[in-house]
């Protein structure tokens, strides 16, 4: 048995997996990286971490509009308009939580 033979048996022996398992399986471990990094930030670090997460939620926003943009009805339109509102509320809140931190650190009058 050649190489390409092999190659070609080893081929038609693969499994296929589902994009979506494929997808909720990646959601899955960004949750529990993000709940690590999180958790494990020291205090002084927060407002940092606050406007990357400002950041990345801006990124979000892009690909919820994206998703939720086109003209026909289906449950990726859904999740993006979904995906729009959570996105905003996070950036906002974020926004607002760090203004407020970083007020405690400006000097009194």
């Amino acid at each position: 048995m050649d190489l390409t033979q092999k190659v070609a048996d080893t081929a038609l022996h693969t499994v296929a997996v589902s994009p979506f398992l494929s997808q909720f399986s990646l959601f899955i471990l960004a949750i529990f990286i993000g709940y690590y990094v999180v958790w494990s930030v020291t205090p002084a670090l927060h407002t940092p971490l606050m406007s990357v997460t400002n950041a990345i939620s801006s990124v979000i926003i892009v690909g919820a509009l994206i998703a939720g943009g086109p003209a026909d009805m289906s449950l990726a339109k859904i999740l993006g308009v979904i995906a729009i509102g959570l996105a905003a509320v996070n950036i906002f809140g974020g926004f607002a939580v760090t203004h407020r931190m970083l007020s405690m650190y400006k000097k009194k009058k």
